[in-house]
């Protein structure tokens, strides 16, 4: 009898150790999921559209944006440098928008930019394609200066003809001031 129920554990044994190599895949249960009221933060609002921007930031990080791409990034939202009337100087907050990028630049080399000069509507066209010329060039000498090679920044200008904002006024003419990072479709 003893005999016969090593036998029986024996067999028991082989079989649970069999099924454990089966290369068909058996159907475990899930880890229970997160209770729905827990998932879900409670709307603000009776605005259903308000409410699908909750749901769409919760997707997988495997589906997330690269930061030059996301608009949600302060380095998406922060790839304009304004410049002064006349010039094509960085100020201290033009260099510390250059560093961010170059700082991201020089971690992902495989990036390209273009650098977008532009001028406000005063002057002859001629002058302000060339000053956007300048101001373009003026960013990419800051981005070779912190790492950036030069073959992966290309500096063009739009003078006065791409103005940010159509007004004639002195709001407008420093906001169309100014030097667009723009990163490559890659």
């Amino acid at each position: 009898m003893y005999l016969k129920t090593i036998r029986t554990s024996a067999l028991f044994v082989a079989v649970i150790a069999l099924g454990a190599c089966s290369s068909t895949p058996t159907n475990t249960p899930a880890a229970p999921a997160a209770p729905a009221a827990a998932a879900v933060a409670p709307p603000t609002s009776g605005n259903a559209a308000a409410n699908t921007g909750a749901a769409a930031s919760a997707q997988p990080a495997a589906a997330a944006l690269p930061p030059h791409r996301d608009p949600a990034s302060a380095l998406s939202r922060d790839r304009v440098v304004y410049f002064a009337y006349d010039s094509d100087a960085l100020d201290a907050a033009g260099r510390a928008i250059v560093e961010r990028h170059a700082r991201y630049l020089t971690t992902n080399p495989t990036l390209s930019i273009r650098v977008e000069g532009h001028a406000d509507e005063r002057g002859s066209s001629e002058y302000n394609l060339a000053l956007g010329q300048r101001r373009a060039e003026a960013v990419r000498r800051a981005l070779a200066l912190l790492g950036v090679a030069d073959a992966r920044v290309e500096a063009t200008s739009w003078g006065e003809e791409r103005p940010q904002d159509p007004a004639h006024d002195e709001a407008a003419w420093q906001r169309n001031r100014r030097g667009e990072i723009v990163y490559s479709q890659r």
